[in-house]
Order: C-alpha cells, then sequence, then structure tokens
C-alpha cells in the first residue's frame, strides 16, 4: 500500500492535483506516525492497521463535514467532501448492507455468540476478517441487533 501512496502522490503531482496531493501527503504523515509508534513498541505497520488508518481518516472528515455543513460552511464541507473521495480511493470495495447482515450472522454462528454480552467476540471476529471493508459502527449497531441488545 505504501508504493501505493507515493506512485499516486507523483502522479497527482504531475497532474497538478493540489488536493489530491495534500491528501495523500496528510496520508503519508499520518503513516509515518504511525510508523514511529509501532518502531517504539518494536513492530511494524501491517496493512490492515493502514486500512484502519484510512476508515478513522474518512470518519473524521464525515464528521467534520456535517459540521461544517450545519454552520453554514459550503465551501469547507466540499473540501472534506473531496478529502473523503480521495481516502476511500485506497480503501477497498465497501460492503452492502446485506453482506454485512450475513457477514454478522456468519460471525455469531462462528463465535457461539448468544447474547449481547458476546459482542466483543463478534466484532473481533469481524475486523479479522473485514478490515477496510466494513463499517464497524454500524456493523456494531445490527450485530446488537441480532443479538437481542
Amino acid at each position: 500500500m505504501r508504493e501505493k501512496f507515493s506512485s499516486e502522490l507523483k502522479a497527482a503531482m504531475k497532474a497538478g492535483e493540489k488536493r489530491r496531493v495534500g491528501t495523500i501527503r496528510m496520508i503519508m504523515a499520518a503513516l509515518k506516525d504511525k510508523d514511529i509508534e509501532a518502531r517504539g513498541q518494536g513492530k511494524t505497520v501491517a496493512d490492515e492497521e493502514i486500512l484502519a488508518l484510512l476508515q478513522k481518516m474518512t470518519k473524521s472528515r464525515t464528521e467534520s463535514q456535517e459540521i461544517y455543513e450545519k454552520a453554514g460552511r459550503v465551501d469547507l464541507a466540499r473540501q472534506e467532501s473531496e478529502e473523503i473521495a480521495i481516502i476511500r480511493g485506497f480503501l477497498p470495495q465497501q460492503l452492502s448492507e446485506a453482506d454485512v447482515a450475513q457477514a454478522i450472522v456468519a460471525a455469531i454462528a462462528e463465535t457461539g455468540a448468544t447474547s449481547i454480552k458476546d459482542m466483543g467476540k463478534v466484532v473481533g471476529a469481524l475486523k479479522g476478517k473485514y478490515a477496510g471493508s466494513m463499517d464497524f459502527a454500524k456493523a456494531s449497531a445490527v450485530a446488537k441487533r441480532t443479538l437481542g441488545g
């Protein structure tokens, strides 16, 4: 994934796409921070962690976009929207709601979960299999309903 960031950055610079260049640099800076943190713990950053980082960045920008729209700052909301689109370009295709529901049912069966107390097992199993392709906040809510919570 790191090579993809570098090649995309070079292409965006050649094309003169300022927003894309800025967003990719921001991703690379966040990744570098993650690398430094991991190095202190004696490990390396895996692709799953990079995907989680990208999802976190997307979620943050979505929240900011909503705030800007409520405040009437259309220009800033549009900027956040453009950054979200660029970041999502690096994420795998998101699962549909039906696929998420199916994955949750499979994870519940796989973990033997029977009540809301087993939510951690279910979400952990989902994160292991679907990192980057599922919104875990929404998936947690569906799992909670499915488990009767």
